[in-house]
């Protein structure tokens, strides 16, 4: 009996996740919050035409820039990006981007501003601002084990309370607050 109870101690101990991080979501109600680690999985190649292979990476939003301190942010990595539609503002997000390992292979992985939009409260996807984001941007190749930092810009509602972002494609998504 004292063997079983070890085992089933055990056994739950593993399926406890670690501090602070999260497994990716299936939907933009259970968005992570600002500054929750978020284990995602991508899928390299088309599948179709390719072999696609899936690695695990992991994404933190670490901060959050709204208004006119996000419109100043903006103008000021490029005085030629313009401010926003009425009713509309910036959102600078700085995201941190781990790449994980995946068995022996060694895929890069190119990551991309448009891989990540904003989403109303109500669950409308807002347009992409074409807008020149602060520096250090969030765009590069990364390669198993290596992880990026850096800026990106997005759009919402002035009055959108809640936004969330989603990072991934319509096949593989996962979404933060901004919030």
């Amino acid at each position: 009996m004292r063997r079983m109870t070890v085992v089933v101690i055990l056994a739950g101990i593993a399926l406890i996740p670690r501090a602070n991080a999260l497994r990716a979501q299936a939907s933009a109600d259970e968005a992570v919050a600002i500054g929750t680690v978020c284990k995602a999985g991508i899928v390299i190649g088309e599948g179709y035409a390719t072999e696609s292979i899936s690695v695990e990476a992991a994404v933190t939003v670490l901060e959050v820039v709204r208004g006119e301190k996000a419109w100043e942010m903006v103008r000021s990595a490029d005085p030629s990006n313009k401010p926003p539609a009425g009713g509309m503002e910036y959102v600078a997000v700085r995201v941190r981007f781990e790449y994980g390992h995946q068995g022996g292979r060694d895929p890069s992985y190119g990551v991309r501003l448009e891989q990540f939009a904003s989403v109303s409260e109500t669950g409308k996807q807002y347009e992409r601002p074409s807008t020149a984001p602060p520096k250090p941007v969030l765009n590069g190749r990364l390669y198993p084990g290596e992880s990026l930092e850096g800026w990106i810009v997005l759009l919402v509602s002035a009055d959108d309370a809640k936004p969330r972002m989603t990072f991934g494609n319509n096949y593989n998504r996962v979404w933060f607050r901004l919030y």
